[in-house]
Parts: C-alpha cells; sequence; structure tokens
C-alpha cells in the first residue's frame, strides 16, 4: 500500500550563450580535487604512484561505505587513462591491436595505490535529498593529478596519456 506519492522536478536549465561560454545548462555539478604523490625513476622510465588522496563533495553520503567505494574505483580508473590505458590502432589497417585484457592494461589491485578520501556532504539544495553525482567527478581529476605529481617529479611537459616510459627516459 503507497501512503505517500511525491514528485520531483529538476530546476530549468537554458543553452550556453555561443558567444561568452555562459549559460545554466546543467542541472547539478560535481566536484571533486586529488592529489598525486608519485616516484618516478627517469633512467628506467618507471612511474609508481604511491597515494592518490581525494576530496570530494557528495552533498549527501546515503551510504558512506558505497560513496567511498565509488570514489575509489573512479579514482583508480583516472590512474590507468594516466599511466596504463592505450587503445592501439595499426595506422595502415585501422585495426585495434590490443583488442584484450592480455594486451590492454587496466589497473589492478597491485598497480592501485592508497586512496585517502575525505568526503564533504554539502548539500544540493536543488537536488533530492541533497544529493549530488559520486562516480564521475573523480575518474575526471585523478588523471591530471597524477600527471601534474609526474610533471613536478620531473620537470617534464608530458602532454599525452599514458605517460610511458619513453616519455620520460626520451627514447
Amino acid at each position: 500500500m503507497v501512503e505517500l506519492e511525491e514528485e520531483w522536478r529538476h530546476r530549468p536549465t537554458e543553452a550556453f550563450d555561443l558567444t561568452t561560454g555562459q549559460g545554466n545548462g546543467h542541472v547539478q555539478y560535481s566536484f571533486a580535487a586529488h592529489r598525486a604523490v608519485v616516484e618516478v625513476d627517469t633512467e628506467l622510465g618507471l612511474v609508481k604512484v604511491i597515494e592518490l588522496a581525494c576530496a570530494q563533495d557528495v552533498g549527501k553520503a546515503l551510504n558512506p561505505l558505497s560513496v567511498i567505494g565509488q570514489i575509489q574505483g573512479g579514482t583508480t580508473q583516472g590512474l590507468g587513462v594516466a599511466v596504463m590505458e592505450e587503445i592501439i590502432v595499426d595506422p595502415k589497417t585501422a585495426k585495434v591491436r590490443n583488442p584484450s585484457f592480455t594486451d590492454y592494461l587496466i589497473p589492478t589491485i597491485l598497480d592501485t595505490p592508497t586512496i585517502p578520501v575525505d568526503v564533504l556532504e554539502l548539500a544540493d539544495q536543488h537536488a533530492p535529498y541533497g544529493l549530488r553525482g559520486i562516480g564521475d567527478a573523480p575518474t575526471l581529476s585523478s588523471t591530471p593529478a597524477v600527471l601534474a605529481a609526474i610533471r613536478n617529479a620531473t620537470g617534464l611537459e608530458l602532454n599525452k596519456t599514458p605517460v610511458r616510459p619513453e616519455h620520460l627516459t626520451g627514447s
């Protein structure tokens, strides 16, 4: 038996101005920030990510353990983009040369550093229960954090992912 029924609609949006780039085109924004600690061997071209800390505003954490898991999972995906994951396409045939997980590397538990998480609960007044998204933002902010840490350690520009050994050794 249903005793209570509610309906919720998000606030209205508007298109972005093509000249200024300003507007209210999103219902809600997610906010995450990362700090990476790395060890880099420039002779061998090796990178080890020691820690990849994240602070994220989740609005309201209804299931705190799942929230932390989602943030750590997204962070690990961003780590993979930074130092491992790369689709290699044969320029002559346009076929993917690494179509399986034998050849396409993704982070495993052995590659995953310590990921401390600081969960901020600044409720969004325009969302049900004050919620914000949690899965995507850490995927986006962890990659540049790792690259920035490698740049800081090496002084190299590094404007391509994944960072490969030859990018660090110059060979």
